[in-house]
């Protein structure tokens, strides 16, 4: 057995990281999987505890690890991470600042501000009473934990890596392993945020079905681009002999009518169909103006569209041809030159009312209806192969990461600052992937990517991230612990909860924010979905998901860039 013993205790080889790893990962999503503690899970974030735990056996048998390889799993990990979180977020990042994201995010901001200003206040108030305090980097560590955002620790860590190359004694020549402040950290931030949102509904008193009412009232007409069905019957006498485009700009208002009813049979309309009293249309349009049309055109009907003498089908139909990716759908004609209309598109899980301007993206699912021999035919316009979607785009993956590598390393001078500021690893392919994922179709890059296939190039390099950070910061754990590591503890605790009760209470307060709403933003401002699954558990409904998905990308972004700014700023 001296081969295994040689192949578990003799760092350096290829096998033996391999292994290494390998353990550390598959144990951590184990435990993640298995272990809850008062019902919440800590999830991937085992990984780094159980990379801690081997990390310091390894040094207590003076086993010596190749820190080449493990920085460079350590920062490949990061950017797959990043940059797919980026993929990810990119097309609702400026999308959730519309329809009363504003104050969402800003309630979001506020509290990333907060979580930085708490921090700071501990260190310049406790750096001369409590030694463990006197640390920055350590401290900016302890901030990542106790908002459970692992992207702000690989910033930071890459900002500390990148002053340490331009000066190679600052710190003294070793650079602060901050995973350990994260780790002292992440436990009591996890049980922080979600005692926050405990402590605001006990305070404001909350009622649930109150604020589960009061959330559908106020939403009833929050839908610019949310479809609507309605069947309408002409009868005013003023369209009479009008196109259907002329009605559009007589209402000012767009729809589409995807089928219509005139003398009993049943046509396909385009745009310069003409209109007569009694006709009865099927027509698609913006919730918010489906009362101005109804009105202008006569008054709702109720039409059996199946008992007809030319059957239509109305089919989904996706869009899979790279050179549709980018194009109007106006550009493509659909009544006039196919014979069919478009009423919904589909799009990473939002239902969208199609106009003529909509751009359509590789991935989305479009609503169409018309005769069957029409649909298809436009179908195959539209590309319609599933199987397309199911390749992984790799070309963008990988020309996004070269651009954001690049774009990271760009310097950029800060009047004040010593060095020149870097987005790095973290920042640079985060924010090309954002712009690829909302702009992406105008380079012919199809920034789409399937959910499953999504989740695992983040997943893996999240799981080589934690597991790097967790080996490197073993040897120093219980070092740190027991030179002050238990005031991590407490002083993450603190910057968790002190945020999170005022913007709440701000919130409510100023702005009568919804509870359930409320929640959301919590969960979406500390990027953490142990807290998302306890608030929807909590409301029985889906609204905190709304919040959270508001607020997460700005919130995401924010989290990795202030973590790299502080060190660069603040550490330099």
């Amino acid at each position: 057995m001296q081969w295994l013993a040689d192949l578990l205790l003799s760092g350096g080889g290829v096998a033996h990281t391999v292994i290494l790893f390998s353990l550390v990962i598959s144990l951590g999503v184990f435990l993640g999987n298995k272990v809850k503690i008062g019902g919440i899970s800590l999830g991937v974030t085992w990984i780094l505890f159980v990379g801690i735990l081997v990390g310091d056996i390894l040094k207590r048998f003076s086993v010596e690890e190749n820190l080449e390889v493990i920085n460079f799993v350590q920062d490949f990990g990061l950017i797959l991470f990043v940059f797919s979180i980026g993929l990810q977020v990119g097309p609702s990042f400026f999308t959730s600042f519309k329809q009363g994201g504003v104050k969402a995010n800003g309630i979001a901001a506020g509290i990333v501000l907060l979580n930085i200003v708490v921090m700071l206040a501990l260190y310049y108030g406790l750096r001369n009473f409590i030694p463990a305090a006197d640390n920055l980097p350590m401290m900016v560590g302890t901030l990542c934990g106790a908002i459970t955002n692992t992207p702000g620790l690989g910033a930071a860590n890459a900002a500390l890596d990148q002053i340490s190359t331009m000066h190679p004694d600052a710190f003294g020549g070793t650079i602060p392993v901050i995973a350990n402040g994260y780790a002292c950290a992440y436990p009591l931030g996890v049980v922080g945020i979600i005692l926050s949102i405990i402590l605001i509904r006990v305070f404001f008193k909350i009622n649930f079905q109150a604020e589960e009412e009061h959330f559908n009232k106020k939403n009833k007409k929050n839908a610019a681009m949310k479809p609507h069905l309605m069947h309408v019957e002409v009868n005013n006498n003023a369209i009479n002999g009008k196109s259907i485009l002329e009605v559009r700009g007589f209402i000012g208002r767009d729809f589409v009518c995807s089928r219509m009813l005139h003398d009993g049979h049943v046509i396909v309309p385009k745009r310069d169909t003409i209109l007569e009293e009694g006709d009865k249309l099927y027509i698609v349009c913006a919730e918010e103006d489906a009362d101005a049309i109804v009105a202008f055109i006569g008054s709702l009907v109720e039409v059996d569209w199946e008992d007809q003498d030319l059957p239509m089908e109305s089919r989904q139909v996706l869009v899979t041809k790279n050179e549709v990716n980018g194009r109007t759908l106006g550009s493509f004609h659909p009544s006039s030159m196919h014979g069919v209309n478009v009423t919904r598109i589909f799009r990473s899980g939002m239902e969208i009312f199609a106009s003529p301007s909509t751009i359509l993206q590789v991935g989305d699912s479009v609503v169409v209806v018309g005769p069957q021999d029409a649909v298809e035919r436009f179908a195959n316009v539209l590309g319609d192969q599933k199987q397309q979607l199911d390749k992984p785009n790799l070309l963008t993956l990988f020309v996004g990461i070269l651009i954001g590598i690049i774009f990271g390393m760009l310097p950029i001078s800060v009047p004040g600052m010593s060095m020149p500021v870097k987005l790095g690893l973290a920042g640079g392919p985060l924010v090309i992937a954002i712009l690829l994922g909302r702009f992406g179709f105008k380079l012919k890059l199809v920034a789409y990517t399937t959910n499953s296939a999504s989740l695992m190039i983040r997943d893996i390099g999240l799981v080589l991230f934690l597991a790097s950070v967790g080996i490197k910061a073993g040897g120093n754990f219980v070092d740190t612990v027991m030179n002050g590591g238990v005031h991590y503890v407490w002083m993450g605790f603190l910057i968790t909860v002190i945020p999170l009760l005022i913007m709440g209470a701000f919130a409510r307060m100023k702005w009568h924010m919804n509870y359930f709403l409320l929640m959301g933003i919590i969960s979406g401002a500390t990027t953490d979905p142990p807290a998302l699954a306890f608030s929807q558990a909590t409301a029985n409904n889906g609204i905190p998901s709304v919040g959270y998905s508001t607020v997460y990308p700005l919130s995401m972004f924010l989290r990795i860039i202030t973590a790299q700014v502080i060190i660069l700023l603040l550490c330099s």
